[in-house]
């Protein structure tokens, strides 16, 4: 009995040691597998090769993608794994590779094919945080939306410049001399144009009131047409239609400096008591604030320029900086659903600050759950 058990363990060592021996010494092991969140145009490889650089130096992948002809790629041992992206540009292709190792003498030896046919995900998880995010914010608006139109208080931060609007142009009327507003220099494909003309119409209201002479001098013809519409609907809500002309916003002149020796021409003949800067500037920002500044005008300036901040901070009285210049119109106008959304806006910016400044703490300490949970770009 003993000498048969001992006859059936020899003969299974007999059978399956070359077998664990060769799985062992396997040059490499690969696999395909089709790329998640994408929409099925990519697969990739993984290869990991086994055998040291003198064994095997280098591999031959035979790649078919589709319908498309064998290509042969070169992969030399490093020693380390490779992810190898294959494109399909569509799901549903089906994707083939045959490895072979090329030995020290030149020989080749196949080790074997994998095939996967790449598809399309119905979610892309790596951006499931900006999709929360959205979530968050327009939760946010609503709610804050909601208590505007309730009529309950909405906190917003003094800006000096938009406070100092009535004053500037209660000036204008008193000494009887014209208010000029510059809407920037750019087109109506500038936001900072887009936000320069929000700001017009409650301008152009106030002016309409007090009956002041209006000049607003435009560099893009598109402006012109939409700053001209601002001004008439501003009039005729002020009550004051009759008011109007076609004339009080004007095409100038389409040159950078052309337009800004015009305007300067203008203040210098009219000497405007209150001038406005808003929007989008370049090199010419200098030369109307000084301009300006010599007539002796009150001047009130905005920008998302970074560059021109410092010369209207240094030649105007009053400067919008940055993200000012966008809250301008909701700050003027308390209209319910712009101050909900500037509310919604600053309370996001706030969370997020706490997040980055709890990630910097908790990673000088060692750990690392918040910026591996909300900071991680592949969360």
């Amino acid at each position: 009995m003993k000498k048969k058990v001992f006859v059936l363990i020899g003969c299974a060592l007999f059978f399956f040691l070359p077998l664990i021996f060769a799985q062992e010494s396997a040059p490499a092991e690969f696999f395909l597998r089709d790329t998640p969140n994408n929409a099925g145009e990519q697969v990739e490889l993984t290869f990991r090769p086994l055998a040291s650089p003198e064994e095997v130096p280098e591999f031959l992948l035979n790649i078919t993608i589709g319908e498309k002809p064998v290509r042969v790629r070169r992969l030399v041992n490093a020693g380390k794994p490779v992810i190898l992206p294959l494109i399909t540009h569509q799901a549903g292709v089906p994707v083939k590779v045959e490895v072979q190792g090329v030995l020290p003498d030149g020989s080749l030896t196949d080790l074997g094919a994998v095939d996967v046919v790449s598809k399309g995900e119905w979610l892309n998880m790596n951006s499931m945080k900006a999709f929360i995010l959205g979530l968050l914010f327009i939760g946010l608006i609503i709610f804050y939306v909601g208590r505007a139109k309730r009529g309950q208080d909405l906190f917003i931060r003094k800006i000096p410049g938009l406070e100092a609007i009535d004053d500037a142009l209660g000036r204008a009327t008193e000494m009887g001399r014209p208010v000029f507003y510059i809407p920037g220099t750019s087109s109506m494909a500038d936001v900072a144009t887009l936000a320069s003309l929000n700001i017009l119409r409650p301008v152009a209201r106030q002016v309409a009131k007090y009956e002041t002479p209006f000049s607003v001098p435009v560099k893009d013809p598109i402006v012109v047409s939409v700053a001209q519409d601002v001004v008439k609907e501003a009039y005729m809500a002020a009550g004051r239609p009759d008011l109007y002309e076609d004339g009080i916003a004007y095409l100038a002149s389409m040159g950078q400096f052309d337009y800004s020796g015009a305007v300067s021409g203008s203040m210098v003949r009219e000497k405007p008591a209150t001038v406005f800067l808003l929007g989008m500037f370049y090199a010419e920002s200098l030369i109307l604030a000084e301009t300006a500044n010599s007539v002796g005008a009150i001047q009130i300036a905005g920008t998302d320029a970074s560059s021109q901040l410092p010369f209207f901070i240094a030649a105007c009285d009053y400067t919008l900086i940055g993200e000012e210049l966008y809250a301008a119109s909701a700050y003027m106008s308390r209209e319910p659903l712009l101050l909900g959304t500037l509310k919604a806006q600053d309370i996001l910016k706030g969370i997020l600050l706490v997040i980055f400044v709890l990630a910097v703490i908790f990673q000088l300490l060692g750990v690392d759950f918040i910026m591996d949970s909300f900071l991680n770009p592949q969360w």
